[in-house]
C-alpha cells in the first residue's frame, strides 16, 4: 500500500522488516547498521517532493513508490512538502539524518536556485547523495500561430527588431533559464520580457490567447497544441530529434548550438547516505524503469527513463548544471527575490 499523508515530525524509520526480509534486501544493505536501527524504530520511508501534487517530479515519485514498497517491504510514504521554489522541502531532507528514513524526488529547478536567491539553505553539490537519474523530459520552442517566426532563427531576428514577450510557469524555472540562454545567444543579446506566472496552466493560456508571443513548452504538452494549430513549434532543446516529433528541429539544427536544454528528474538522500544504501535503491529503481509497462506510464507524461541512470552520473550532472546555469542567471541578470 502505497500512502499518502500530511507529515509527523515524530520518529519515522525504514519499517518494522524481519531478518528474512533484509537478507533479501541485499547482503550489503542488511548489513548496514543504520539500516538496521531504521528496521528496528518502525515507520514508513518518505519521499519529498518538494513541489505540489500534479508536478512531473510528483507523478514520478507516486509511480515509482510502489516499486520501492514492494522491495523494501515496507510502507513508502510520497510527501508533498511546498514553497519557497522548492527550498522548503529541499531543505528538510538536507537536514534529515542519512539513514534511508527520508528521501526527495527533484527536478534541475534544484540545482538552480542556489544563485536565483540571496539566500539558500542548501547545497545542491555537498548537501545529498545522488541516488538515481530516473528521467528526463524534451522541452521545445513554440509560438503563438500569429507571430511572423517559423523557425528559431526567425524568432531570434525578430527578437533584434522588437521586444518579444513570452511566458514561463516562474522566474528561474528550467523554462525560463531555457528562453534567457536562447536569448543570451542572440548577436547583441536582444531585451525579450519575461512574464511569469503562478504554474504552467495560465501561462499556457494566455500563450494561446496571444497574450504573449513565445513559451519554452514540455514537448507533450505542446504537440497536442501544435495538432491543433495552436501553437507552432520552432525547435527541441535535446541533442538528437524526438522519436515524437521527428520534424521538430533540433535547437542546433536552427542554430542555437549552446541551447541545448531538458527537464531532468532525480532521486537523493541527504549528504552520507551509506554507498550500500544507495547501490540498493538505485538497483531496484533501475529494474522498475526497464519495466514495459514504466516506460508506457512514463512515455504518457512526456518522460523517457533517462540513459545513464548511476548514482555517479547523477552526481557529475548536478555540478556540471549548477555551474552551467549560475553562469546563465549571472549574464541575464535574473534574481527570485
Amino acid at each position: 500500500m502505497v500512502r499518502v499523508e500530511p507529515r509527523s515530525d515524530g520518529d519515522g524509520g525504514m519499517g518494522a522488516v524481519t531478518r528474512r526480509r533484509m537478507l533479501a534486501l541485499g547482503g550489503a544493505a542488511a548489513a548496514l547498521p543504520s539500516a538496521r536501527r531504521a528496521a528496528a524504530q518502525g515507520g514508513p520511508v518518505t519521499i519529498i517532493v518538494p513541489f505540489t501534487p500534479g508536478t512531473g517530479m510528483d507523478i514520478l515519485a507516486r509511480l515509482a513508490a510502489p516499486a520501492l514498497q514492494e522491495a523494501l517491504g515496507q510502507p513508502v510514504v510520497v510527501e508533498n512538502r511546498p514553497g519557497a521554489s522548492g527550498n522548503i522541502g529541499t531543505q528538510a531532507v538536507a537536514r534529515a539524518a542519512p539513514d534511508g528514513r527520508t528521501l526527495m524526488l527533484t527536478a534541475n529547478t534544484f540545482v538552480m536556485n542556489p544563485r536565483l536567491f540571496r539566500q539558500v539553505p542548501y547545497d545542491p553539490v555537498a548537501g545529498f547523495t545522488p541516488i538515481i537519474h530516473l528521467t528526463d523530459g524534451e522541452l521545445v520552442f513554440a509560438v503563438h500561430p500569429a507571430v511572423p517566426a517559423m523557425t528559431l532563427r526567425d524568432l531570434a531576428a525578430l527578437a533584434a527588431r522588437e521586444t518579444v514577450n513570452y511566458a514561463s510557469p516562474g522566474i528561474g524555472t528550467p523554462q525560463h533559464l531555457a528562453m534567457e540562454l536562447f536569448r543570451l545567444e542572440i548577436p547583441g543579446r536582444p531585451a525579450m520580457n519575461h512574464v511569469p506566472y503562478r504554474g504552467s496552466a495560465p501561462a499556457v493560456q494566455d500563450l494561446l490567447a496571444g497574450r504573449v508571443a513565445a513559451m519554452v513548452l514540455p514537448l507533450h504538452t505542446a504537440l497536442p497544441l501544435a495538432a491543433d494549430g495552436r501553437v507552432r513549434l520552432l525547435a527541441i532543446g535535446s541533442p538528437a530529434r524526438s522519436p515524437t516529433a521527428p520534424a521538430v528541429p533540433t535547437t542546433a539544427e536552427a542554430g542555437s548550438p549552446g541551447v541545448v536544454v531538458n527537464l531532468w528528474y532525480g532521486l537523493f538522500g541527504p549528504a552520507g547516505l551509506p554507498p550500500a544504501l544507495v547501490a540498493r535503491l538505485n538497483a531496484v529503481l533501475r529494474d522498475w524503469l526497464a519495466r514495459p509497462q514504466t516506460r508506457k506510464q512514463l512515455q504518457a507524461q512526456g518522460m523517457a527513463p533517462a540513459a545513464d541512470t548511476s548514482s555517479t552520473a547523477l552526481a557529475a550532472m548536478v555540478a556540471r548544471d549548477a555551474a552551467r546555469w549560475a553562469g546563465v542567471i549571472e549574464a541575464a541578470g535574473i534574481t527570485a527575490d
